[in-house]
Order: C-alpha cells, then structure tokens, then sequence
C-alpha cells in the first residue's frame, strides 16, 4: 500500500489548516487565563470548556504536523504512465452501464471525489493500482463488485 503521498496543493493545504489553527490556541489561551481569573476553576463551566476546545486544538495542529513531516511530496508520476498509479488521471468504462468516470488518484488529504480525485487508499483505487491502459480490473465497492475497461490513463499532476 502506498502510503504518506501529498500534492503541493494538498501541502498547501495542511499548512494554512497549521496556521489557522495555532491562531485559534493563541485565542483558547486568552479564553483560558481570563476563565482562570474568575475564581474557583472546579466549578468554572468556561474554563473547562476553553480547555477542552484547546485540547482538541493541540490534537489537530500535531496530527497535521505528523502528517507534514511524514508525507512525500508527487510532483510527478514516478514510473510509467500507462500504468495506474498515484498522480495518474484515469478513465474507466462501467462494463455493465456503458458510463464512463474519471478519477486522479491522490493521497489521502488531497482526495476529493465530488472533483474526480480520489485517495490511492479508496475501494475504487485499490481495485485499479497497477493495472495498464485497455485492461479490465474487477473493483470491489461497497454497493458490490462491478467491472471497468481502463480506457485512458494519463498524468494528473
């Protein structure tokens, strides 16, 4: 399994999620010592809020950095490009509805279905990794099994 790929846009993106989220502690931290200056923390209904929005906060930034840190960087389709591949923008034909669909296999936090990119970690890419323009590749979905003919793949980045 191919794991820790990102895109520059999908970098892009976790860096300005980094951002906006240390803004978000540096108000958490104000919210905290004001709620701290009330008096009494064991019955302080808004400090105890504060510090568990804060304790989420810091979750998120160290999940988004472990994900920064550990990520490879596609800039390129690394090997041949008529094989299906992460950065590789691919066209299928349903075998049983004609339709034809096409996907860019991404990492994970560059995955966006609704625009054609889906994660190498989906059902439907799992079912496609390695198989070579003109072939047929049997997908397991979550609806059931279906089958598509690969009938272009190309680079996506």
């Amino acid at each position: 399994m191919i794991e820790g790929y990102i895109t520059r846009a999908g970098r892009e993106k976790l860096i300005k999620e980094v951002e906006e989220l240390r803004e978000r502690k540096k108000i958490l931290s104000r919210e905290i010592g004001e709620a701290m200056e009330k008096g009494d923390l064991s019955e302080n209904a808004e400090y105890h809020a504060a510090k568990e929005r804060m304790g989420e906060v810091l979750r998120r930034i160290d999940a988004a950095q472990t994900k920064l840190s550990k990520a490879k960087l596609i800039e390129e389709v690394q090997g041949d490009a008529d094989t299906v591949a992460i950065g590789i923008k691919v066209t299928l034909q349903d075998k049983a509805t004609g339709d034809e669909i096409t996907y860019s296999l991404v990492g994970s936090e560059d995955s966006d279905p609704t625009e054609g990119r889906i994660s190498v970690y989906s059902p439907m890419a799992q079912g496609l990794l390695g198989k070579k323009q003109g072939e047929e590749a049997e997908v397991t979905l979550p609806a059931g099994k279906r089958v598509f003919k690969i009938l272009k793949t190309e680079p996506a980045l």
